[in-house]
């Protein structure tokens, strides 16, 4: 097996790893069936639940379930029902694999949204609202494993947080077919025009719409950004761990594909079901069972550009300064790659000075990129695991996240974040090869309880999370994080968050080595 293969299978399986972390306990209950209530959306009534100082509605859809001739298909609106539909249970998580998701998924009819909101919200004084997408590779995750009820109430916001389809279901292309390749980024836009009418109803602000995302939904957002047809559906972006100026000749990159890429995927897709051949492969897919398609489906998700949805790549539409002007909030954790070189590590492919070239060779083979990998990464001991995850983070979240505050700022308001709590709660079970610092996704648990299961922080740590709530909510208030409570975050500097330590920096491009990346052919 190539080490490029290793790298994406060890991508799946770190995020099946992290599903510890969003999968531990159960959903949280409501407080009582007499404590719930009940509200009137443009679709129905929908019955919520309540809890300590604030109330629940989950599983609400957005769109008409994709089955069928649905499946492929644009979002559709909901047909509106009749009497009061349950809202105190989640629904089912969009088609994946085992995961995340404790046994996988394969109902389709999962185009539904979630809504947290503090008690006491009056029309007089509506919330500003964060509109939050799950990552997972764009092949796994639910909104429901994200409970923001601390966000939500501490930071006196609406948080909304969001299915859409994964994995061949969201991004699958064929010629002829609309919508192709970019399923899953229309099913967000369906989401964010769901908001922006019924959002009021839960104490919401229709017109202070924040969209926010991690990993694979950092990368989402990048390409909402970037996207005509989302123009209007938010008004600020919180991009984390997802940087949209990442490189084709990078592991983790792109972020998107050509629709020609997506297109022979699709094919590809077509030949192993059985329905290459077929007189309408389009009509013999839609008959192929859900589990069929997991199983032989790319592991690699993205999707699609030079299509109407996303009519160029988003890293070349934000270096050409065509996004929608909108303040930014983005940032990446300061070990981001730790954990994948941790994983191969474990797999048996340990990194030491004479194994290094080789694997730098592997997963960066372009133009003898690896030799000056290299040098410029050092590996004098037989634990070389850092020095590797130090390449992966640099390469593809530090450096192309710093390059795209860049580009952002030059015109729009933009503040830049590095979390960098190094004893961070662990996200995955068991013992690493080696410590793993701040890894990619470790901010999470600050902002969410992940499966609804509090992280066990310490005291520190603790205020770290309140500090780091009090930012996000206060720019999606106003657009600017800061307060007098707070320490000062600069526009002109990445501000470093850590337990009792939460300090501007000017030090990121030289600790990230991010002159080597931007000059490495």
């Amino acid at each position: 097996m190539s080490m490029h293969r290793v790298l994406t299978t060890l991508g799946c399986a770190l995020t099946a790893v992290l599903a510890t972390a969003w999968s531990a306990a159960p959903p949280t209950q409501p407080a009582g069936q007499g404590a719930a209530t009940t509200v009137r959306v443009h679709d129905g009534l929908v019955r919520g639940a309540a809890h300590d100082g604030y109330r629940t509605f989950e599983g609400i859809p957005y769109a008409a379930a994709p089955v069928g001739r649905l499946r492929w298909a644009p979002p559709r609106r909901v047909t509106p029902w009749a009497g009061v539909r349950d809202a105190t249970r989640s629904a089912s998580a969009c088609p994946q694999p085992a995961g995340e998701v404790p046994g996988g998924s394969t109902d389709e009819d999962c185009l539904h949204l979630n809504v947290t909101t503090p008690d006491g919200a009056g029309p007089a004084r509506p919330r500003p609202v964060i509109v939050w997408l799950h990552g997972g590779g764009f092949t796994t995750g639910a909104g429901r494993s994200y409970d923001a009820h601390r966000m939500a109430t501490r930071g006196d916001v609406v948080v909304v947080t969001v299915n859409y389809r994964l994995g061949a279901l969201g991004f699958f292309a064929r010629s002829g077919l609309p919508g192709s390749g970019t399923f899953g980024l229309a099913d967000q836009q369906a989401a964010l025009r769901w908001v922006r009418a019924g959002i009021g109803a839960f104490g919401g602000d229709p017109h202070n719409v924040t969209l926010a995302g991690e990993s694979a939904g950092g990368y989402s957002v990048c390409a909402q950004l970037a996207s005509p047809a989302a123009t209007g559906l938010f008004d600020r972006a919180i991009i984390e761990s997802g940087p949209c100026t990442g490189r084709s000749d990078r592991p983790f990159a792109p972020s998107s594909v050509p629709l020609s890429a997506a297109r022979t995927a699709g094919t590809d897709l077509a030949a192993k079901v059985g329905c290459g051949s077929a007189r309408s492969a389009l009509a013999c897919l839609r008959r192929v069972a859900v589990s069929r398609l997991l199983a032989v489906q790319d592991t690699d998700q993205h999707p699609a550009h030079t299509t109407p949805l996303l009519p160029s790549d988003p890293a070349a539409a934000i270096t050409a300064g065509r996004f929608h002007r909108v303040p930014v909030l983005i940032g990446n954790t300061h070990d981001e790659g730790n954990g994948w070189a941790a994983g191969i590590v474990q797999a048996g492919y340990p990194v030491t000075p004479d194994t290094w070239p080789d694997v730098a060779a592997s997963f960066f083979p372009f133009l003898g990129q690896a030799k000056a990998i290299v040098h410029e990464y050092p590996v004098h001991r037989a634990d070389g695991g850092p020095v590797f995850g130090a390449v992966i983070g640099d390469a593809n979240f530090a450096c192309p996240t710093a390059r795209t505050g860049r580009l952002l700022a030059a015109h729009v308001p933009v503040w830049r974040y590095e979390f960098a709590d190094e004893h961070a709660p662990p996200l995955t079970s068991g013992t690493p090869p080696f410590p793993l610092g701040a890894p990619h996704a470790s901010e999470l648990p600050y902002l969410f309880d992940l499966g609804s299961r509090p992280r066990d922080l310490t005291a520190a740590q603790h205020r770290l999370a309140d500090t780091m709530i009090d930012y996000w909510a206060r720019f999606a208030r106003s657009a600017d994080p800061n307060a007098p409570s707070s320490p000062h975050w600069s526009r002109r500097t990445v501000l470093s968050l850590a337990p009792d330590r939460i300090v501007p920096t000017r030090t990121v491009q030289t600790r990230h080595h991010c002159t080597f990346w931007n000059t490495l052919g």
